[in-house]
């Protein structure tokens, strides 16, 4: 015979079993609540485009951006990274508006959204290739860190803004440095790896000579360039007198989307 108390324990640990199980339960997935993806109409002069989080941690737009640009983006990886698919996810241009159900959601729940949107509208799958190659490893330098440590909200604004002026770094974190980094050394093809140990959100300005394109005319400049342009350092001494980082030469893992397959989605 089972004495009643054994009942009443064979009971609680049920309770208890089945309330680990519920508490064990994967959270929901992220997704935009509501959403429109048209393709873009004929390029408007002065326009603009883009692709951005709006303040307050509920949308996202795109303006004329291409889907390989939006894998780019939303995973964070070099444009030259994004390899396969369909030849229309390289040309053809999409605007996409997206909301959330409620506000509030972080910078990286908005991209996660973003990136289950790729795969559920425009059906996008891919796989990872890891080949070892050339990289730039990014360290800090002996001089000693010089960027700024920004602790404050999430503004939900591009992290890194400019152009010929310059570029100012508000809240930056370290992925999106070295991705951008690695944009604006396009010539030569290395990717940039943290290896600096930081894992903060950092406020710095930036000023260097791009990579001029191969046909430029230095003697026949356009005229819209700023004073002393020349004159300014190449991207590898401003990381290192402006952000108290290095640019390394080494052989690292150099990751790759592989597109398999993708859709375009019906209009909407």
């Amino acid at each position: 015979m089972i004495s009643p108390n054994r009942y009443f324990f064979a009971a609680t640990v049920g309770l208890v079993s089945v309330a680990f199980i519920y508490g064990q339960e994967k959270p929901a997935r992220l997704a935009f609540d509501v959403m429109s993806i048209k393709p873009s109409g004929p390029p408007v002069p002065g326009a603009g485009g883009g692709i951005r989080a709006l303040p307050g941690g509920q949308e996202y737009s795109a303006r004329g951006v291409p889907v390989d640009l939006m894998i780019s983006l939303m995973y964070k990886i070099p444009l030259r990274q994004v390899t396969g698919g369909p030849d229309w996810i390289h040309t053809d241009r999409w605007d996409v508006s997206a909301k959330a159900d409620h506000p509030g959601y972080t910078l990286d729940d908005l991209h996660v959204m973003y990136q289950n949107m790729l795969a559920d509208e425009f059906k996008v799958k891919f796989h990872k290739e890891t080949k070892e190659g050339p990289v730039y490893a990014l360290l800090i330098d002996k001089s000693g860190l010089k960027m700024k440590v920004n602790s404050t909200p999430e503004p939900f604004q591009i992290p890194i803004n400019g152009g010929p002026d310059g570029f100012t770094g508000t809240r930056v974190p370290m992925q999106y440095l070295t991705w951008f980094l690695g944009q604006q050394l396009q010539q030569d093809g290395r990717p940039v790896i943290n290896r600096t140990g930081l894992d903060g959100n950092y406020d710095f300005k930036l000023t260097f000579l791009p990579e001029l394109p191969p046909n430029f005319n230095r003697d026949n400049p356009p005229p819209n360039l700023p004073p002393g342009f020349f004159d300014r350092p190449n991207l590898f001494d401003a990381v290192k007198q402006q952000l108290g980082l290095k640019l390394e030469p080494q052989k690292g893992p150099v990751e790759y989307y592989v597109i398999d397959s993708a859709e375009k989605p019906a209009a909407n």
